[in-house]
């Protein structure tokens, strides 16, 4: 039985929700974190060890911001109010006609007050609060109806779980963008690509590939954004203006758009806009426009919509940054998994004031599929202002003259015969010493995300490898100042800080050290994931593909991948000699989980009658807390929870011996509390 819960107790774990969440808010609202990572981590884990010994959980704990188990499909929301699309101004022109349009409607010859800010390529979500806590997370689907995907827009840090700071409507529905930043959608996409999967066209689809996953965990593992910036419906508070909206959200720690404005007259909005485009160049994120909105609520109302677009906002659109040029040539890059990359080299063509002179065309499937050959004419495009990647071929200015690009029959480096797997778009090569794979894999293991070594980038890995320093990763290790003195670039301060950055990531923990051997399809997470599960090292020799895909979230690929790696002598041999050279691994993620127990684990729960909260919610409840709900009566059921006008379930229970409680008493065994 869970012990009774002191009130000194319940304040403490009520201040530790609170400073938590109000850190969360500094360091992913505000890019301004005021605590180290480890006291974060320290408070983090003091807040779990209370919930876990007291079963007391409040609905905006941090520690219930993981995935849920993997629903079978998303359920269908009806928006209160719909949430609908901009008409598009792309012109200064259109953006007066629709000034012109607002004061013809409303019969005014005053300025209008306008809010401008940027437009995000994202995926619209509709957030509804009810007595200010998170109820649901909704797409934007047709507009009238979208999807519920409460799940996993709860696993994004940036999303409040409770209204804080300011006076919380009864229910408000507040609506936003889902995002992902350019250099997390580039990461995403490399090591899709490394790892033969279809790549995402651009962030904004990512974002919602990442939003629409049935299996929340992997939601979790792909860093998302939110910008919030309209409102729904309300119950129980007034808004008059968007810029008191606005700031409202900001009070409340919710994210905002990265510029605001508020003007008076259209001309005061044209020079928004132009800031806007201006920053675009900085901003993290991809946009591609500038929404005005008509600040007055009363006089949205009045104008009302046409159609499916609302008479008071407008998008203005900027021009895409595109430039035509010419493929010079194709060449074959070969990736650290022995993935071959087909690359454009282009005539240089300034595009948004950049010269680009090369795009990934990422593999044959792409090229064939937009008909790519050397010599075309190609419109090239920096989606975001960063990834330069061609949109498609002018073929009316062939000349007959240009020539396919055909797929490879062997490495272009080592000269090794490239395979293609089943179901797979990547080539890759499987020579075992191809150069570019050993350097790529050098680098690769010394990364930020891996074992951390500062100093040894591409330049200086190449620079090694060509001078016999390192063959392999492992001789990294065996590097010594006196080898590096007189090299390009090294005199004894270079020399000495590069040895003791390899020193210092000696000590590192299992997941960087999974992640950093490059076991193909072995991300970040997949790394997570297995140092939860194993301790050591040693634990993962000659494992089993089997005993790899018990473990939630792993397939079989990744799982035959593992169990290849960790059953090939050479490599076993590999580890055994890195850990002689000194490599101190410790795992505090297989710690964390063995003192992770959640209030309702191995408990099975069905449900019958009418409850007081909806259905769905209570079952999304258990199921957070380590539960599982069922719509069978069966001697394995725990417990039946009885509603109003129970059926057929009641009797087969009490049959059956299965202990019966009501909503309130499910809440006591979870520590929540019920709603008045």
């Amino acid at each position: 039985m869970p012990e009774k819960v002191p009130e000194d107790i319940k304040k403490e774990i009520e201040r530790l929700v609170k400073e938590l969440n109000y850190h969360c808010y500094r360091y992913y609202v505000l890019d301004s974190p005021v605590i180290s990572d480890e006291e974060y981590d320290r408070l983090y884990l003091r807040l779990k060890e209370l919930e876990e010994r007291y079963n007391y959980i409040l609905p905006d704990s941090p520690t219930l911001r993981i995935g849920a188990p993997p629903l079978d499909k998303f359920e269908k929301v009806r928006h209160t109010e719909p949430m609908l699309s901009l008409d598009n101004a792309f012109s200064y022109d259109e953006v007066r006609e629709f000034d012109m349009r607002v004061k013809r409607f409303l019969r005014s010859v005053e300025d209008i007050e306008y809010t401008v800010e940027p437009k995000y390529d994202g995926l619209a979500i509709e957030l509804t609060y009810r007595n200010g806590l998170l109820y649901r997370a909704s797409t934007r689907g047709d507009g009238y109806e979208g999807e519920d995907v409460t799940q996993n827009i709860r696993t994004i840090k940036s999303v409040p779980l409770k209204i804080e700071e300011v006076e919380a409507p009864e229910e408000i529905d507040i609506r936003g963008e889902v995002y992902m930043d350019i250099d997390e959608f580039e990461k995403l996409n490399k090591e899709r690509e490394q790892g033969g999967e279809p790549l995402f066209a651009n962030p904004r689809n990512a974002a919602a590939g990442s939003v629409r996953q049935l299996d929340p965990s992997i939601t979790t593992a792909r860093k998302l954004h939110l910008a919030c910036y309209g409102i729904g419906a309300v119950r129980g508070k007034g808004f008059k203006t968007q810029w008191e909206f606005i700031k409202w959200l900001e009070r409340a720690r919710f994210p905002i758009p990265a510029v605001v404005k508020l003007v008076k007259g259209i001309d005061k909005v044209s020079n928004i806009i132009s800031e806007i485009e201006e920053k675009r160049r900085i901003f993290l994120f991809e946009t591609d426009g500038s929404v005005i909105k008509v600040n007055d609520f009363k006089l949205q109302r009045l104008l009302g919509v046409k159609t499916r677009e609302p008479r008071w906002a407008v998008a203005y659109k900027f021009p895409a940054h595109q430039g035509t040029t010419k493929i010079k040539e194709i060449m074959p890059s070969v990736g650290r998994t022995g993935v071959i990359t087909p690359i454009a080299l282009l005539e240089p063509v300034r595009i948004g004031g950049v010269t680009v002179s090369r795009s990934t065309l990422h593999n044959w499937d792409e090229m064939q599929r937009k008909d790519i050959k050397v010599g075309d004419t190609v419109v090239v495009e920096r989606a975001g202002e960063v990834i330069p990647h061609i949109i498609t071929v002018i073929k009316d200015k062939r000349t007959g003259k240009e020539k396919p690009f055909p797929i490879l029959e062997r490495c272009p480096v080592c000269g090794s015969r490239v395979v293609r797997g089943e179901g797979e778009v990547a080539v890759r090569c499987i020579g075992l010493n191809c150069p570019s794979q050993v350097q790529e894999r050098i680098r690769h293991f010394a990364s930020r995300g891996a074992m951390d070594i500062e100093g040894l980038g591409e330049k200086n890995v190449e620079l090694f490898y060509s001078k016999g320093l390192i063959s392999h990763f492992v001789d990294i290790y065996r590097l010594k100042k006196e080898d590096l003195l007189g090299l390009p670039r090294f005199a004894e301060k270079s020399a000495r800080n590069l040895i003791d950055a390899i020193g210092k990531s000696k000590k590192t923990t299992f997941a960087r050290f999974l992640y950093a051997l490059g076991i193909m399809h072995v991300g970040e997470y997949a790394a997570k994931l297995l140092a939860k599960n194993f301790e050591r090292p040693e634990d993962l020799y000659n494992v089993r593909p089997e005993r790899i895909i018990e473990i939630r979230q792993m397939g079989e690929k990744i799982a035959r991948s593992v169990s290849n790696f960790f059953n090939d002598p050479e490599n076993l041999k590999t580890l055994e000699t890195l850990k002689s050279l000194g490599l101190k691994i410790t795992n505090p993620d297989f710690e964390a989980k063995k003192r992770e127990k959640l209030p309702l684990e191995g408990l099975t729960f069905v449900i019958t009658g009418t409850l007081p909260r909806p259905r769905k919610e209570v079952e999304d409840m258990i199921e957070s807390l380590g539960g599982h709900t069922s719509s069978l009566v069966s001697k394995g059921t725990d417990y039946l929870i009885v509603g109003e006008d129970p059926g057929s379930k009641l009797r087969k229970a009490e049959a059956l011996g299965v202990k019966r409680i009501s909503c309130d008493e499910l809440l006591k065994i979870t520590g929540r509390r019920s709603r008045q």
